[in-house]
């Protein structure tokens, strides 16, 4: 019993910060454009690099 009871609120918390973070990124994007924008390219220059790392080892590897 106390196992479901677990469950139950480890599922309201996830829901709960899922539906904070949604709240929070709406409301960066809506009142501060600019840095919004700046995170977002900076993570998306990180997953590059990532993907670069990656593609150069591959391509080490078979080489």
């Amino acid at each position: 019993m106390h196992d479901a009871a677990g469950r139950g609120l480890t599922a309201m918390v996830k829901k709960v910060l899922t539906w904070g973070s949604i709240a929070f990124l709406i409301f960066f994007v809506a009142y501060r454009p600019q840095s919004a924008a700046e995170v977002f390219k900076s993570i998306g220059g990180g997953i590059m690099d990532i993907a670069t790392g990656f593609g150069d080892f591959f391509s080490s590897l078979v080489a």
